[in-house]
């Protein structure tokens, strides 16, 4: 392999991007590699190019191999979103960064970027994106033809994300380049070049839920006094989960969906998965995903049905077993990942027993909490304590 292999960004705007010195680099070498579009900028080089289409692991098999002076064309800065980093870490590589996109399209706007968070849904799915912008003062994003800044704004505004403005920038530095500001609304009904970045501003203040969401909060089934995890045993019980913000999450008996819902808004970088039997209680569940600006993925199934579609977990949480417990803690324990943990709430002593013998038997350590909680209740002009039903949060753990 040459030790010689460099990759060169470059803008929209073709050889006007570059530095003279990346150009005399360009026509020095003896191989050109880049997209189709990148390529098309330098019709008089003299020696081979090669067009990287897909699958970037034969690109590194073929470089290792490669003895020739090799120039690689990558889009703005190659270590942003890009294919650098990838490369960097295969092959021995020189990095000469043009400007991001991300870098001209606030130059554009005329605002600081260095507190703005930065999301790529390029050839990425928008699942989850909801709880990763709910909040944020300002946010960029990489689109593509599938996620286009109108599909953007129509999944913002499902989730009532009114009180962010947007910023578009199409082909930056190119012929076709053009900036423009929307509402969400305008933005959904407008069409967009291919080649654009999305900067999102928010406006006016949305609204702000903490740790802990009170219980009526929720859409939820009625009149059974609302079949939900009780904020008090929520909270203990999220906490037991020691989720970190990348963490994979399974919620199995979601119902309202609020174990799910502040497990997303925890894991904001991570995924959630959640499975519930009764269909009543998914429509509710979606509800409560609207409006606490939460995106998983639900399945409608009765466990351990369905779960082998989700991926393995760092957490699970069990809210209800629908009588399966032997056979849906096995198959929890089976896939659970290194160092994570199940917790499960049951009210019974003999669920408790159950699920006890049933761990142990997997070989996972466990710690039981008895919670019993008591809430204040006026009563004339004094106040009593009513007590909720005592609950076993069981907690299992695998080194």
């Amino acid at each position: 392999m040459s030790s010689t292999i460099k990759m060169i960004g470059i803008g929209d705007n073709g050889k006007d991007s570059l530095l003279p010195l990346y150009e005399e680099m360009i026509y020095d070498s003896e191989l050109l590699i880049g997209g189709e579009r990148q390529l098309a900028f330098f019709p008089d080089y003299q020696g081979e190019k090669s067009i990287i289409k897909s699958g970037l692991t034969k690109l590194v098999n073929e470089l290792k191999e490669e003895t020739r002076r090799t120039v690689i064309l990558a889009s703005g800065d190659p270590l942003f979103y890009g294919i650098g980093s990838y490369l960097a870490s295969k092959i021995n590589v020189e990095i000469y960064p043009y400007l991001s996109s991300i870098q001209l399209a606030f130059a554009k706007m005329g605002e600081r970027w260095q507190d703005a968070k930065f999301i790529s849904v390029h050839g990425r799915p928008m699942k989850g994106l909801a709880q990763k912008i709910d909040g944020e003062e300002k946010v960029a994003l990489l689109t593509d033809e599938e996620n286009s800044p109108a599909k953007i704004a129509k999944y913002l505004l499902n989730y009532g994300m009114t009180e962010y403005s947007a910023f578009v920038t199409e082909h930056l530095s190119g012929e076709k380049e053009r900036c423009r500001y929307f509402t969400l609304e305008e933005m959904a009904n407008e069409q967009f070049l291919p080649l654009n970045v999305v900067i999102l501003k928010r406006v006016s203040e949305g609204p702000t839920w903490s740790f802990g969401i009170d219980d009526q909060e929720f859409f939820q089934r009625k009149p059974d006094k609302g079949l939900i995890t009780k904020k008090e045993i929520r909270t203990l019980s999220l906490s037991a989960l020691k989720l970190k913000k990348t963490s994979i999450v399974w919620d199995i008996g979601t119902c309202t969906g609020s174990v799910a819902i502040e497990a997303a808004r925890i894991a904001k970088e991570g995924e959630v998965y959640a499975i519930e039997k009764n269909e009543h209680d998914i429509v509710n569940c979606y509800e409560n995903m609207k409006k606490f600006r939460t995106d998983f993925t639900v399945v409608h199934n009765k466990a351990p049905g369905g779960l082998e579609e989700f991926p393995n977990p760092d957490a699970i949480f069990i809210g209800g077993t629908a009588g399966n417990i032997d056979e849906i803690l096995d198959i929890c324990c089976s896939r659970l990942k290194p160092n994570g943990r199940i917790v499960l709430n049951v009210v019974t002593i003999e669920n408790l027993m159950q699920t006890v013998h049933a761990f142990k038997k997997n070989q996972f350590q466990v710690d039981i909490t008895l919670a019993q909680v008591s809430k204040s209740k006026p009563i004339l002009d004094l106040t009593r304590f009513e007590a909720l039903n005592p609950i076993y949060i069981i907690t299992a753990s695998k080194d």
